[in-house]
């Protein structure tokens, strides 16, 4: 055969393998996708509509005299959104049971199943950000750009994750074995606990809710969340959108259930034996007592408590001065301050010190604080949850000046103009605090930039762990060697070097040390912590090699020396450091 005719006859089998290629494509492709995501609907709120203008209250507050309902109201206006009836220690229980009941079937769903879902959740979002959004602002006070931050992208972003690479950490694993049990091979395999809850905060409505839903339902978990009062509101809508996409894909919605009730009635749910896992992000007072109403049940918790995270600016910024800026404005006023990873101490060096103060005040100064939903103009900074905190920042902020501190902007409760009755703090700027006042101590969650001043990198280190708080931390310079002293020597859970937060937009574990809590939720450990990690031990050889005890150790015991010489020759030949002392435990074990 010459050349050419090898090169027809290539050129055939290149034509058949295209041709068999092409038609699989084509097959493949006209198949239906069992993944793929799901439309369907869920009725808009009247509040979100914008033409709706509700009742503005006199004297907003979530309680009512003589009346045990949740009154909803917006912070940033005032108006009513409506009343919710809180949940009682019977209805927990039934909300309790029906997620239990559920749970049995979506324990065998596969995980193709439970992407889907979670596909039919992110097009739904994807495809209704503006009345998302809109419902996260009325119930919070924040902004749209706050809400698309810390609401929709972040919730996108552990759908995606989750869709992506939540598989793989839940697949069994394999584990090594020794010497001795050579004829084993092991395993761990991750199975969903049943029924896990969250009790989650209040400063980002949407974001805190779905998280866990995320997590709980792809890990084969039921979820009984317990939103905070305040946002009792936007939690109904929120929990009818997770639920929409069950029925949606053919699952049972009852697999969550939302329980919101009074501080007074929550260790029913805290303790309650039908919960096998729980995540609670709030206050450290709060945390006291959810961590002992868990005990009484010993069901595992994850505690998240929101921290005093410090921003250290090296010197060598340089040309980057405008750019870490613009991350520090958004790292301390998202949310109106409200974040628990916000930044709330901003430890510059010297020869940069002077050049931060000058950048942030100029652009703090121009702040503007209203309500989105009302405004035309834009709006950098929104409301406050409530005013509650407001006279305790305003002595902070008063002691700090006294101590030496330097008020810049701001600095106490803003009476807004055209929202009279919503809660707002001024945007402000605090400069020269030094680690003993208590506001550099205090954890704000509040629109207040406070600057230190450190002489040096380990001095600035030293400032940062000086709180008893330890979430996250930032780090912003040049020099490869001190960025990477910063993360390796504060304390935190989390660090983001030339950057804020970033760890959140990649689904890493979150959560922190010390007083900031314990435990930690978002990617692979977090979908592992909702699991029963089994360890499974199996013969290699099932029908050649098995345990077996030898006759000197067998019970009831014949020759107390000789069983003893064999228990250490056992042990000598599975550990002997040595050929030679793994050689005598073998002679030790045969009786020479």
């Amino acid at each position: 055969m010459d050349v050419l005719e090898q090169l027809e006859d290539l050129s055939l089998y290149i034509t058949l393998a295209v041709g068999a290629l092409t038609l699989f494509l084509l097959i493949k492709s006209s198949l239906p996708d069992p993944e793929a995501a799901v439309n369907y609907t869920v009725p808009v709120p009247e509040q979100c509509r914008p033409e709706w203008k509700g009742e503005i209250l006199e004297e907003p507050s979530i309680k009512l005299p003589k009346s045990s309902a949740i009154q909803c109201y917006c912070p940033a206006n005032g108006r009513l959104l409506g009343l919710v009836n809180p949940a009682t220690p019977d209805g927990i229980d039934r909300a309790v049971s029906r997620a239990q009941q559920a749970q049995k079937e979506w324990a065998k769903t596969t995980f193709s199943q439970r992407r889907r879902v979670l596909k039919t959740l992110l097009k739904f979002l994807l495809e209704n950000q503006d009345t998302i959004a809109t419902a996260s602002c009325l119930d919070s006070g924040k902004t749209r750009v706050d809400a698309c931050f810390g609401e929709i992208l972040v919730t996108a972003e552990k759908l995606k994750w989750t869709i992506d690479h939540g598989e793989r950490p839940l697949r069994p694993s394999s584990r090594p074995t020794n010497f001795l049990m050579f004829y084993k091979k092991n395993e761990v395999v991750y199975e969903p606990l049943g029924v896990v809850s969250a009790a989650v905060s209040w400063n980002y409505p949407f974001h805190n809710l779905f998280g866990p839903v995320i997590s709980a339902l792809f890990s084969g978990n039921a979820i009984v969340l317990k939103p905070s009062e305040q946002t009792a509101w936007s939690s109904a809508y929120f929990t009818s959108i997770a639920r929409g996409a069950l029925t949606a894909c053919g699952h049972n919605a009852q697999l969550i259930q939302t329980t919101v009730c009074w501080p007074s009635v929550a260790p029913h749910l805290t303790s309650h034996p039908g919960i096998s896992h729980l995540t609670f992000i709030g206050s450290r007072p709060v945390a006291h007592l959810v961590a002992a109403s868990a005990a009484k049940a010993l069901t595992p918790t994850v505690i998240e408590l929101g921290g005093k995270d410090a921003a250290i600016i090296l010197d060598d910024i340089g040309s980057d001065l405008s750019r870490v800026t613009q991350i520090l404005l958004r790292g301390v006023f998202q949310a109106a301050g409200q974040n628990c990873i916000g930044i709330e101490r901003i430890i510059c060096l010297p020869t940069i010190y002077p050049k931060i103060v000058s950048e942030l005040h100029s652009r703090i100064k121009s702040f503007r604080s209203g309500s989105i939903l009302d405004s035309a103009t834009p709006i950098d900074v929104g409301a406050s949850i409530s005013a509650a905190n407001f006279s305790t920042l305003e002595s902070l902020i008063a002691d700090a000046v006294s101590r030496g501190a330097t008020l810049l902007a701001g600095g106490k409760r803003l009476l807004h103009p055209d929202h009279p009755k919503g809660h707002y703090f001024q945007p402000t700027l605090l400069i020269d605090v030094t680690p003993s006042m208590p506001i550099a101590q205090t954890e704000l969650f509040a629109p207040i930039a406070v600057v230190m001043k450190a002489e040096s990198v380990a001095q600035a280190i030293e400032i940062a762990n000086s709180t008893p708080y330890a979430l996250g931390a930032s780090v912003f310079g040049k020099r490869l060697a001190d960025l990477e002293c910063v993360a390796r020597e504060v304390h935190a859970g989390m660090v983001a070097i030339n950057d804020f937060a970033a760890y959140y937009a990649v689904q890493l574990p979150f959560g922190g040390v010390k007083g900031s809590g314990y435990g930690r939720f978002a990617g692979e450990e977090g979908l592992r912590g909702l699991c029963n990690m089994k360890a499974i031990c199996r013969d290699r050889w099932p029908g050649v090699m098995k345990t077996a005890i030898p006759g000197p150790l067998g019970l009831p015991v014949k020759d107390q020396r000789a069983a003893e010489e064999m228990g250490k020759g056992v042990v000598e030949v599975g550990y002997g450091e040595s050929l030679g002392r793994r050689f005598k435990g073998v002679r030790r074990m045969i009786g020479m």
